[in-house]
């Protein structure tokens, strides 16, 4: 929050239980304005490992998302990598917490659609409470922490 205030990033708070699926956040989140959603931690086949923040109702195509964001093949990357690197545990992951991460060890990577949105909402470290923000104040904070985030058209799946 100090970083917020810092920067004078304007946002919105919102306490609720803890949710740690898609399926039980919209249950709660339906009353916030704004884009919902998701994010993957992933590894690629190169070892590196990617933050991926994309619409909450979005598919993602694991197959077709390295070309989008420039690498390897991906899977998911392991809860112990997220809590050592993030300081996050899953049900909690958020580009927030890039604040985290040491600068070159994760890329982050925020869908096209969310980072011109008026308005996106993202865990804030934890899963029981949801930050509304600008889009493009999301690119600011990362920006500011030493991580240059990846704007991509995210490939899904019907």
């Amino acid at each position: 929050m100090a970083d917020l205030a810092a920067l004078e990033i304007p946002y919105a708070a919102h306490e609720h239980a803890a949710v740690f699926t898609v399926a039980e956040s919209r249950k709660l989140d339906a009353g916030f304005p704004g884009a919902h959603t998701k994010n993957l931690f992933l590894k690629d086949a190169a070892g590196a490992l990617w933050l991926v923040t994309v619409p909450a109702e979005a598919r993602v195509d694991l197959k077709a998302l390295p070309q989008a964001i420039g690498c390897k093949r991906v899977s998911f990357a392991k809860p112990e990598d997220m809590e050592r690197l993030l300081g996050i545990t899953p049900g909690s992951v958020t580009p927030l917490a890039m604040i985290n991460a040491a600068r070159g060890r994760v890329t982050v990577v925020l869908e096209e659609g969310l980072a011109a949105a008026e308005r996106i909402n993202v865990h804030p470290l934890r899963n029981t409470g949801t930050l509304g923000l600008v889009g493009a104040d999301v690119l600011r904070l990362l920006r500011h922490w030493g991580h240059e985030p990846v704007v991509a058209s995210i490939p899904t799946t019907t």
